[in-house]
């Protein structure tokens, strides 16, 4: 930076993102917004931080003697949340929950105070929650409260944009749990810069970091999402909080998720369900039944497989329609699952087992909204499509697990002993997996191993070898054949 005189610097600063500079630009080279460089002033260019003399109490400690009684975790009493958590919400711990624009962030917050308010802390008391609201009124969060069950005399409501204020309100009351409803909203007059911006954002995350761990608060802070699908405000606020869950799920279905893609007390691999409906969200502890169709008679074009979400299996169904194309080149659609393996799948179909799809248009979803994005769902999508081609429908009773590689081969993948219990559970007896998996199969399940998408169809559609199929299927007297497609 240039140096004045006196011996100072002269600086340019964003007032959006804080990015510096030596000389003015008209545009960030951070954020890339424009008009919001300006001088910052001059600072003395020897500056040096120097050292403090350190009282007794804050110097530092055995490890052996220090007092981690408070930091012992309490359950929210959400289920499907504290599964994510780890073991429930940990004082002075600051969680940033993250999600598009009507996915149901705030009632899920409103929930979770709800739930605390009613839990007791070890002196038997009631624990007091504090719910920070600048997006709407009081009274509308009251409303929302009464609809959702969430009414408490000590869940406590105020309505404020000013981080003044806020930090204020948690100093006189210092309650057990916070909600900022959200961080976008809140504001401080000694920065600079528009509500949401990244100066803001940064001020008020710290400020309220700083006074959560202090006073031992567990604190979940609401934020918003960009157009891109990240987290809206600078990187640095994803590294200062303790815990990033991302809330999200499909609009146009009930089913929502929250994962953690930062978890300094538990692990990041778990996934916890929910369902939205008009009394609010309530948690989904067996959500496996909702990713399959329930039929009496089998259909075709339907497979059942075992998905892994982190450490969770999930059953799921995916369902295949083969249909002669209109002309020019065939469709690909697929729906909850990966585009890219769909054309793998397609391809490897077309070159190791004649069955040509070059003029048939081909859909692939998944059911209930689940996203399946592992590459052991490549068995059961192959299955799925084999059946809508030629028409003969898989037996209920079977799953089929397995990842194919380019020559044709089922390849193992990880979790299958868990994913082999989870379909025992739901009553699934017969399970195709690929040869070179070692798993021992629960008792009561037959499990075939295959080394190849070869013998995998024969084993699924082999009347000799698949189980005896349902009487309504006797009329399938055509047994499926890998010849080349007529």
């Amino acid at each position: 930076m240039a140096k004045t005189k006196t011996g100072t610097k002269l600086a340019y600063k964003c007032t959006e993102c804080g990015w510096m500079t030596a000389k003015w630009t008209g545009r960030c080279g951070e954020c890339q917004a424009w008009g919001t460089i300006q001088e910052t002033g001059v600072t003395p260019s020897t500056a040096r931080t120097a050292p403090v003399t350190v009282t007794v109490d804050e110097l530092a400690q055995p490890i052996t003697e220090i007092d981690a009684s408070h930091a012992e975790s309490f359950p929210t009493g959400v289920s499907e949340f504290d599964r994510v958590l780890g073991s429930g919400l940990v004082p002075g711990a600051v969680i940033l929950l993250a999600g598009e624009p009507g996915i149901g962030k705030s009632t899920m917050a409103l929930d979770i105070a709800g739930q605390v308010a009613t839990t007791r802390r070890d002196d038997k008391k009631l624990r007091t929650t504090l719910y920070l609201t600048g997006e709407e009124s009081a009274a509308q969060v009251r409303l929302r409260a009464e609809r959702i069950g969430a009414m408490h005399d000590n869940l406590l409501l105020s309505a404020e944009t000013d981080l003044s204020q806020v930090l204020g309100q948690v100093e006189q009351i210092k309650p057990d749990f916070l909600v900022v409803d959200s961080v976008q909203t809140i504001q401080s007059a000694a920065i600079d810069g528009t509500p949401g911006g990244r100066m803001q954002i940064q001020e008020v995350t710290s400020s309220i970091i700083r006074l959560a761990k202090r006073h031992n608060i567990a604190t979940i802070l609401v934020g918003h999402v960009t157009k891109e699908g990240s987290i809206a405000g600078p990187r640095t606020m994803e590294h200062l909080v303790d815990v990033v869950c991302q809330f999200h799920g499909d609009r146009h279905s009930q089913l929502r998720f929250i994962r953690s893609v930062k978890n300094r007390y538990g692990s990041t691999d778990e996934v916890g369900c929910f369902s939205m409906n008009d009394s609010g969200i309530t948690s989904i502890d067996d959500p496996s039944g909702l990713f399959i169709n329930t039929f009496a008679t089998p259909m075709p074009g339907t497979a059942i497989t075992v998905a892994m979400d982190g450490h969770r299996p999930l059953m799921a169904e995916i369902q295949a329609l083969v249909a002669d194309g209109s002309g020019g080149s065939p469709r690909r659609v697929v729906t909850g699952l990966v585009q890219s393996r769909l054309n793998t799948v397609v391809a490897i179909l077309s070159r190791h087992l004649n069955l040509s799809l070059i003029t048939q248009d081909v859909y692939v979803s998944t059911v209930g909204g689940i996203s399946v994005n592992e590459p052991a769902a490549d068995l059961a999508m192959a299955a799925a499509i084999i059946s809508s081609r030629k028409n003969l429908p898989l037996p209920r009773s079977t799953v089929t697990i397995g990842e194919l590689s380019l020559a044709g081969e089922l390849r193992p993948v990880a979790g299958t002993e868990r994913r082999l219990k989870e379909a025992h559970r739901l009553g699934f007896t017969h399970a195709v997996i690929p040869k070179d998996d070692d798993t021992k199969a629960p008792p009561g399940m037959r499990v075939y191993r295959t080394p190849s998408l070869l013998d995998a169809m024969s084993t699924i559609f082999d009347p000799e070898r698949r189980p005896a199929p349902s009487p309504s299927h006797d009329r399938m007297a055509k047994v499926f054949t890998l010849h080349p497609d007529e």
